[in-house]
């Protein structure tokens, strides 16, 4: 996701009214990079800007903000275009592997039918010969041979129901089609964590707040990775400084707290709660399909399997092939290899993930160990969360009906309203 349109999310979850801060924490981008942002949204669409008798700044937008930003966006129109094609191109992808391991068992079962047919052909024809032989030489004898089909009538058990497609963490599971559970069987459902750099810093900076803005090290740590705490070295601190432009207090025995005012300075008031004093990464899942729907894909895929391996010795004793059953050798390699792919691509996926999910509980479980610390704090600890609390400040909320100045209404304007008052 791009810095603009994280800040353009951001602005429409925080109902069109923000300040920096609000948009960085928000988002999880640093200050300079929301700010930045702010202000070419806020000129590129007519916002406003609010200034509170304090001083501080608010931004204010349109509801239809973003309408107004792509219809003057050239570029921003395409790429609106451009994901809404994406969406059905990536639906097609999906639902594309379900349908070629279907053709694929219609083909092979065919084959296995033309093949079966051809041989029986080519034995009766080699039968004659063997009669007439048997004929010229005095004696006599009749062969008659029948056909039956091993595999009997295959029946293609699937889900045929489309939808308008969406990302697949926004949907039920058990609305999954049959042909979409394919592809989600073969290649799951994309990184869980693919935003957790985006919930890393969204998550600290509610924790930040939660805590009037004030906090220590060991309040931080638990949102990082790799953190090797050792006493008076706190350089896993310095990031978050730089990204929403804190600044250490030091007291007289050197214990260190860090403020970060800018992400106290509100639109309206935000009431932050943490869900969690750690931040927690999600477990790889092998899939979202229903396990009906796994059971009948990986079902088909032995069928299919099987099948093909059969159809391959039926080819191998035919001695001529030609048309159809010419071309189904020639692809045969093409279809034997789809067949083990479909099977061993998940069975690999497996393992793969289950090593990722290892590391993924060891990283967890560091997290929690350390905010652990938090519930049970030790002396030297208590000393630096009493010291952090000295600092402590509220939110401060530019409210709407205490402003100096808003480009909303011209300067005369303003003071004549105030008047009023």
């Amino acid at each position: 996701m791009t810095s603009r349109t994280a800040v353009m999310e951001a602005v429409e979850k925080l109902n069109y009214r923000v300040t920096i801060g609000d948009v960085a924490a928000q988002s999880g981008l640093d200050l300079n990079t929301a700010q930045r942002e702010v202000l070419a949204i806020a000129s590129e669409t007519g916002g406003n800007i609010q200034v509170a008798e304090s001083g501080e700044i608010a931004y204010k937008f349109a509801p239809n903000f973003r309408e107004i930003l792509v219809s003057r966006s050239f570029w921003l129109q395409v790429k609106e275009w451009l994901r809404g094609v994406w969406k059905w191109v990536f639906y097609g992808i999906r639902i594309s592997f379900g349908i070629l391991l279907i053709v694929s068992i219609v083909i092979v079962v065919v084959g296995i039918i033309a093949a079966t047919i051809a041989l029986q052909s080519q034995n009766r024809n080699d039968n004659d010969r063997n009669d007439r032989r048997s004929d010229r030489g005095g004696g006599g004898f009749f062969w008659l041979g029948g056909f039956g089909n091993p595999f009997g009538n295959p029946f293609m058990v699937f889900d045929p129901y489309y939808y308008e497609p969406q990302r697949i963490r926004e949907r039920d599971p058990d609305e999954m089609g049959f042909l979409e559970s394919v592809f989600s069987f073969l290649f799951g459902d994309g990184n869980p964590n693919a935003d957790l750099e985006e919930r890393r810093w969204r998550e600290l900076a509610t924790m930040i707040r939660s805590n009037n803005g004030v906090v220590v090290a060991e309040q931080i740590a638990p949102y990082l990775d790799n953190v090797v705490y050792k006493e008076n070295d706190e350089y896993f601190v310095i990031p978050v400084l730089a990204k929403f432009n804190g600044f250490p207090e030091v007291s007289d025995t050197g214990t260190l707290a860090y403020k970060f005012p800018e992400l106290q300075k509100v639109a309206s008031e935000r009431k932050s709660k943490t869900k969690s004093t750690y931040l927690q990464e999600k477990a790889w899942q092998f899939s979202k399909a229903p396990q009906g729907k796994i059971a009948l894909a990986i079902g088909l895929g032995v069928f299919y399997l099987v099948a093909a391996l059969y159809l391959g010795s039926l080819l191998g004793r035919l001695a001529l092939a030609s048309g159809f059953l010419g071309l189904l050798k020639a692809a045969y390699g093409l279809l034997l290899g789809y067949a083990v792919l479909f099977l061993s691509t998940p069975a690999v996926r497996y393992f793969v993930l289950q090593y990722l999910n290892g590391g993924i509980s060891d990283r967890n479980q560091k997290r929690a160990a350390i905010a652990e610390q938090l519930r049970q704090p030790s002396a030297t600890l208590r000393e630096k969360l009493e010291f952090a609390s000295t600092f402590a400040t509220k939110q401060e909320v530019i409210d709407q009906n205490n402003l100096a100045y808003t480009t909303e209404q011209d300067l005369a304007d303003h003071e004549y309203a105030k008047i009023l008052k």
